[in-house]
């Protein structure tokens, strides 16, 4: 497959894969970390490899590993930034102020590192990213090895970024991290990219929604009566056995295009013929499964301790 078109300006665009699939190699190449070995990349235009010091002025990088130095406090962490990017003292301490402010840090600002949880850290590294505003901000797996409620802060906080009017070049081996945040994204598997388009359109090529239909219990010809209804309705592509794969005996499964609009259908059908029901639900594919059909193997995620760099320093 080829590789994926230039961006879109003020999207979120989701590179997702399993580790060593090659997402943190393609991301330091177009942060100009490391070279490529072939082929051409340009980021609005500029050569990576030609225009390094161009690319670093327009584009902001927070890495897997948190490069904050874990002597300093919040607040030295981000003016230290601001110096590399000869910001003058007045301009870079109001700088300072907003991005403390903007990543829920202005109350642990004049405290060192050292006492910070992971969350905090990842916070104040996504926050020395945004120093130089920069119009491109790329996210190598911000979130891996974050709890629950700082992995939810992080979303909050790219979402408010993107919002803002910033294209976020996002990372990522969690399915659901690219549904909830991507615009558009790209699947790659062995260096390789396998799919590429919007959640939605990759999760409509794997197949048909599923309507499981569960009965009363002991109401078998129930469930019958209905296959033999349900199955003569258009769009619907097929009905399984009562109760094949299921828990229940009772249970019907109906695979259907466009599965939110024929609940409706498939509940007046039922209704006009009499036919009861306990219970139904709608599913529709996920990304575990578009991997899955593309790739042949589920997406397993390792989760990894996160790794602090006492003494980091930015490129």
């Amino acid at each position: 497959m080829t590789s994926p078109s230039v961006y879109i300006p003020e999207e979120i665009f989701g590179f997702l894969g399993p580790n060593g699939a090659g997402k943190s190699t393609t991301i330091k190449i177009l942060t100009t970390l490391l070279e490529k070995s072939s082929g051409n990349v340009a980021i609005e235009g500029l050569d990576v490899d030609a225009q390094q010091a161009q690319v670093r002025r327009i584009i902001g990088y927070s890495s897997q590993d948190v490069g904050v130095d874990n002597d300093l406090t919040a607040r030295e962490n981000l003016l230290l930034q601001c110096s590399f990017h000869h910001m003058a003292k007045d301009i870079a301490r109001k700088k300072v102020d907003e991005l403390l402010q903007t990543v829920k840090l202005s109350d642990a600002a004049d405290r060192r590192l050292k006492t910070f949880s992971g969350g905090m850290r990842k916070r104040l590294d996504l926050a020395s990213s945004l120093v130089s505003d920069p119009k491109i901000l790329f996210l190598d797996e911000p979130t891996t090895g974050l709890d629950p409620q700082s992995r939810q802060d992080m979303w909050d906080y790219v979402i408010q970024l993107n919002r803002q009017g910033m294209t976020i070049f996002l990372t990522t081996q969690y399915m659901e991290e690219a549904d909830r945040l991507a615009s558009r994204l790209c699947i790659i598997d062995q260096g390789k990219i396998v799919a590429e388009g919007t959640p939605t359109q990759l999760k409509a090529d794997v197949g048909a929604d599923k309507i499981t239909i569960k009965f009363k219990a002991n109401d078998l010809s129930s469930c019958e009566k209905a296959k033999q209804l349900l199955s003569k309705l258009p769009a619907v592509e097929a009905v399984g056995e009562c109760g094949a794969g299921l828990a229940s005996e009772n249970g019907l499964t109906i695979m259907t295009k466009n599965g939110s609009a024929m609940v409706a259908k498939v509940v007046r059908a039922l209704d006009e013929a009499h036919i009861s029901i306990e219970q139904l639900t709608l599913s529709v594919p996920t990304l575990d499964e578009v991997f899955l059909k593309l790739t042949g193997k589920t997406l397993n995620v390792i989760e990894r301790k996160e790794a602090v760099k006492p003494r980091g320093r930015r490129r």
